[in-house]
């Protein structure tokens, strides 16, 4: 008779969820039965972020090892030469925090933008702090070229009145995302009474808010309807972003695109470019024109560094 001991399958079979909370190399997993993990990823790979969903294998209770990252329909994340910061995965919509005070950033929004057309997710520009009448006016106005180009933008006073952020939400997985100091945490807090979300008082010396946010986490608001709440960001790398899709990033400049005399046109100083001559005759903002101007030239020098 045989010595050799039957084959025996594992006791714990891999389980599916979704990552609701990033912190660092760590991160809560919630399954489909409800059960919140916390897990690491096998090996050193990291690469997880807030919205995934991933194969878990549970080891001690209330810990597991994520096993697989299961195929996105997106990502989310900024880069530059040396790193990645991953945002969000599985997302439908990017909500641009901004707010009259602190002052926000025209390109920082640019670029915002760019990273969501270039993953194919829809954008919503939120004016917040608008009980601040006289400066949320202002900085209305600087806010309606992008109404011009068809991104929707809603006004709201957080820390009185968060319903009328409600419809935009519903059906969505939303990610917040902006400067430090426009609200996103007291945005979260009166959506979502429970998560208790820091708030710091703005710094009006400098003009600017300090980061009271250091991990990312996604809230749900029913069956249907997440957000996911992300640290305040001062810039927004695109190193990931092919300089060849870069102008199909600027949803005005597309129907000059194919246009131009040359068809591998930068649109910096090629002679016949259609989109230099719509700046030419106003139809494109020369501001975005310099941004996407200073993008190319960031990504043709790292390109060659």
């Amino acid at each position: 008779m045989s010595s050799k001991r039957p084959f025996s399958k594992k006791l714990t079979q891999p389980v599916v969820g979704q990552v609701i909370a990033t912190y660092g190399r760590q991160y809560e997993v919630k399954t489909s039965n409800g059960s919140v993990l916390t897990c690491v990823m096998r090996g050193k790979k990291g690469g997880i972020a807030c919205g995934d969903h991933v194969e878990i294998l549970p080891t001690t209770p209330g810990q597991g090892v994520i096993e697989t990252i299961l195929p996105r329909s997106n990502l989310l994340y900024r880069s530059d030469v040396f790193r990645q910061k991953l945002i969000a995965a599985n997302v439908t919509q990017l909500i641009i925090v901004v707010a009259a005070v602190p002052s926000f950033s025209e390109e920082l929004i640019d670029r915002c933008l760019i990273a969501a057309e270039n993953q194919h997710i829809k954008v919503l520009i939120l004016l917040n702090k608008a009980d601040l009448l006289e400066q949320t006016r202002a900085a209305a106005t600087m806010l309606s070229y992008y109404q011009f180009l068809g991104y929707p933008m809603l006004s709201i006073s957080a820390a009185q009145d968060i319903a009328p952020l409600r419809s935009y939400l519903q059906g969505q997985i939303s990610v917040l995302t902006g400067q430090s100091g426009m609200g996103k945490s007291t945005i979260i807090n009166a959506l979502i009474p429970d998560a208790r979300r820091a708030t710091m008082e703005i710094s009006t010396a400098l003009d600017s808010g300090r980061h009271t946010t250091t991990h990312t986490r996604l809230y749900r608001l029913d069956a249907e309807s997440c957000v996911i709440d992300s640290p305040g960001l001062q810039e927004f790398g695109l190193h990931h972003i092919d300089s060849r899709e870069l102008a199909g990033c600027f949803i005005e400049f597309r129907p000059y695109l194919g246009q131009c005399h040359f068809h591998n046109c930068r649109h910096i100083t090629e002679p016949d470019c259609a989109l230099l001559l719509a700046a030419q005759n106003g139809k494109i903002n020369a501001r975005r024109l310099a941004v996407y101007h200073k993008l190319m030239t960031l990504a043709e020098n790292q390109k060659a560094w």
